[in-house]
């Protein structure tokens, strides 16, 4: 599931942009947001346990582009201490409607979409990734 013997999890998240808007994920009950995606599985290739979520959470098939960036993340839930490292990649697939948040699969989670101009003030999680994410896609759209 994703998880080293030391506890610390292994992440693959996707950044997918339409129409100046970012697909974010939300728990039911939860105070934060976060990029889909979700455990790397033992022996499985990050960017295609990116895929394999997207599809069982969202039935959307995508393509995982390059990675941009790696971030660690450090966080307690219900009492908890959990440890991750996500892996962050871009995320291609068909054009998407941003008018209505997409309709998850899975009974515990969320998506929407946030315009990228609120991401700053968003509660994004890591907290990293509110401002690394604009300069990410800056870089990969100048070349």
């Amino acid at each position: 599931m994703g998880k080293h013997r030391n506890g610390i999890e292994v992440i693959a998240r996707g950044i997918l942009v339409c129409d100046g808007k970012l697909l974010i994920c939300h728990t039911k009950g939860a105070s934060n947001t976060y990029l889909p995606g979700g455990h790397v599985e033992f022996g499985e290739k990050a960017a295609d346990s990116l895929c394999r979520e997207l599809d069982e959470e969202l039935g959307l098939s995508s393509t995982a582009g390059k990675m941009l960036g790696v971030v660690e993340h450090s966080f307690v839930q219900k009492g908890k201490r959990h440890c991750e490292i996500n892996l962050v990649f871009e995320l291609k697939t068909r054009k998407l409607d941003t008018s209505i948040d997409p309709e998850s699969r899975e009974e515990y989670i969320e998506f929407k979409w946030l315009p990228l101009g609120r991401l700053g003030g968003s509660d994004l999680e890591p907290a990293s990734l509110r401002k690394l994410i604009p300069g990410w896609l800056k870089r990969n759209h100048r070349r």
